[in-house]
């Protein structure tokens, strides 16, 4: 069977087991097109023991996961870029900004170091979690979680006003 073939025999399969996983007919279109041309690179290491289906079906599987955690990193970043615009908006007001001051002096640890740190010592997330006996990660982590945590105050803050 030559990869022509193939791609016609299988491609509603695949196209339809990439729809059940996405949910999304575009999103699973992408990657069964993705999918057939993995296929087509890697076709010389098939070796035709085994159902080509099922081979291609795990390759489109390997393909949507890859595709879904570089959407999760994405709207990861997207998040933190509007977090940190939302916490700069706040310190540049200056009552605010000391209502961020008030409520870090009541934050629990690590959740006040790792912020001050971070924003008025402008340390790198490496030199916070050496400080910590951590990891770089861990001090990403915990900064972030703090961030949402002076957000979620002053959100409230601003509730308690209106």
């Amino acid at each position: 069977m030559d990869f022509e073939e193939i791609y016609q025999a299988y491609f509603q399969d695949v196209y339809f087991y990439l729809k059940s996983l996405a949910s999304d007919e575009n999103i699973a279109e992408e990657i069964t097109q993705e999918t057939f041309f993995k296929a087509l690179k890697s076709m010389h290491q098939f070796d035709g023991k085994k159902d080509i289906r099922a081979w291609l079906f795990t390759i489109a599987k390997n393909t949507y996961f890859t595709h879904y955690k570089k959407q999760q990193r994405q709207i990861n970043r997207v998040e933190e870029s509007v977090l940190d615009v939302q916490i700069v908006e706040y310190l540049m007001n200056e009552e605010q900004a000391f209502a961020i001051h008030h409520y870090l002096h009541t934050m629990e640890e690590p959740y006040k170091e790792v912020f001050s740190l971070r924003t008025f010592g402008e340390l790198s997330f490496e030199k916070i979690g050496q400080l910590f006996g951590k990891s770089d990660g861990w001090a990403r982590v915990t900064f972030y979680r703090a961030k949402k945590k002076i957000l979620a105050y002053m959100e409230a803050k601003q509730d308690e006003g209106n």
